[in-house]
């Protein structure tokens, strides 16, 4: 199949297109950038902005399957002022998502699936209050709502991601390893309180290949992969650096993972298992996070 991988210079659409080609498919990466990545470069490129370029061009024409993994979240939020968040959000996900499923609909692509957050499933209190939440929640309902027998859409929705493409920069991530190599001495060893689920950009490739066959249309998938406190993420990341020491935890705000980005809210701990009968379709690995945690840091030394 020609497949076409909307932010397929990011971890996520990343490996997305490296585990699809592996599988024998033709793929194209479309983002805003040629990739940085040496082994995402060699792909096919498309470029595009898809909130302000006309996508009714032709260009997505002559594919069967989409991944789209670009909808905005805060790191593509200015911060100069210029725009409040939900103007924003609604502008980049709200309005210029779903019309980039509409066109890709009427350019005859038959298969579809969006990357989206856990936040609208696992803290719908906050649908209505956050803007990115709400943002997220009303792009895959919308999103979804263009699936029929003809275009069929399926929406994965992750919690945090962690992945390593060589030669890919994530500056978060070379963050972490210097905070757990000791490199950063402005900054005292805690973390904060609660903790989230984890799952790799690799998993989520191997869910994306298998929804395509065997996904249900219109349908939101919740996935995941480990239940991990702040504390004992963070010290996985100080046991793979070899710094093997005592992680307190405080009520402190901490700089890797500031409230900002903790939608649920400060403090929350979101803990759950994705469903049984859904990973049957899904069949992606799982507790791999530790490895991968080990894999980053070696790659970073």
């Amino acid at each position: 199949m020609k497949v076409l991988v909307v932010g397929g210079s990011g971890l996520i659409g990343g490996d997305a297109a490296l585990l699809l080609k592996s599988k024998g498919h033709d793929v194209t990466i479309m983002a805003r950038k040629v990739p940085l990545a040496p082994v995402l470069a060699a792909f096919d490129f498309l470029q595009c902005d898809y909130i302000h370029d006309d996508i009714d061009d032709g260009r997505l024409e002559g594919f069967d399957y989409l991944v789209f993994a670009a909808a905005a979240d805060i790191r593509n939020l200015p911060h100069d002022g210029s725009v409040t968040p939900e103007a924003f959000y609604q502008q980049a996900n709200d309005i210029a998502v779903p019309r980039f499923f509409a066109a890709a609909k009427s350019a005859g692509i038959k298969n579809a699936v969006y990357i989206g957050t856990f936040y609208p499933q696992v803290a719908p209190n906050k649908i209505g209050i956050c803007p990115y939440v709400t943002s997220r929640h009303n792009t895959c309902e919308d999103v979804l709502a263009l699936s029929d027998d003809a275009f069929k859409v399926s929406s994965l929705n992750a919690p945090f991601v962690l992945g390593h493409i060589p030669g890919l920069p994530v500056p978060h991530l070379t963050a972490l390893v210097d905070y757990a190599k000791g490199n950063i001495p402005d900054l005292p060893v805690f973390a904060p309180i609660g903790g989230t689920n984890h799952i790799s950009s690799r998993a989520i490739a191997e869910a994306i290949c298998n929804i395509f066959d065997k996904g249900a249309a219109g349908k939101a998938y919740l996935i995941g992969d480990e239940n991990l406190s702040w504390q004992a993420y963070l010290q996985l990341w100080f046991d793979a650096a070899g710094n093997h020491c005592a992680i307190p935890v405080t009520e402190d705000e901490h700089p890797m993972f500031p409230n900002i980005i903790l939608f649920a809210g400060p403090g929350e701990t979101i803990s759950f298992e994705p469903d049984a009968k859904e990973m049957q379709v899904l069949d992606y690995a799982r507790n791999t996070i530790k490895a991968l945690v080990q894999e980053v840091v070696d790659a970073h030394a």
